[in-house]
């Protein structure tokens, strides 16, 4: 018997590239008014870049094209061609950037880290768009789950058959 587990992969990498996501999310919500970090730098924000390469599913013999012809010319009029590209399905590198864009100076004079005339350098973290962030990977993170549960139930109900 051989068992395919690439269902369960590709979830699990899903997974855990959103859970990434999400301590990220966390971070830059967390970190929404420090204005200053260990390196004496405003706090920037932070974000997933994923990098992926292409990597062809599809068998040997149909790497090149594949094409479909009718033994009658009435059933199809033309003939099909597939040709596949590939998908991104291999992670290659999962790594967290910093936003390179300043916050915004914002008059506090009381503050500790204000400037000459009362300003304060912010993060650029905009609270608005971590949310939206958040909601989506949450939900990215549960359709991968789905799947996941869905594969095992696929493999649960091979095993009886």
């Amino acid at each position: 018997m051989n068992l395919n587990f690439s269902g369960f992969n590709i979830s699990a990498k899903g997974m855990s590239i959103q859970r990434k996501k999400m301590d990220l999310i966390a971070e830059n919500i967390a970190n929404v008014d420090t204005t200053k970090t260990a390196e004496g730098t405003t706090y920037q924000r932070k974000y997933l870049v994923v990098n992926g390469e292409k990597q062809s599913n599809t068998p040997a013999s149909f790497q090149n094209e594949l094409r479909l012809k009718t033994t009658d010319p009435e059933h199809i009029f033309r003939e099909i061609e597939i040709k596949p590209e590939g998908v991104k399905d291999k992670i290659v590198n999962i790594q967290e950037n910093q936003d390179g864009e300043p916050g915004n100076m914002v008059y506090m004079p009381d503050h500790p880290d204000a400037d000459e005339k009362g300003y304060v350098m912010m993060p650029n973290v905009n609270i608005v768009t971590e949310m939206v962030d958040m909601i989506a990977a949450t939900r990215s993170y549960e359709s991968n789950l789905t799947a996941f549960n869905a594969a095992k139930q696929i493999a649960k109900d091979s095993l009886e058959i």
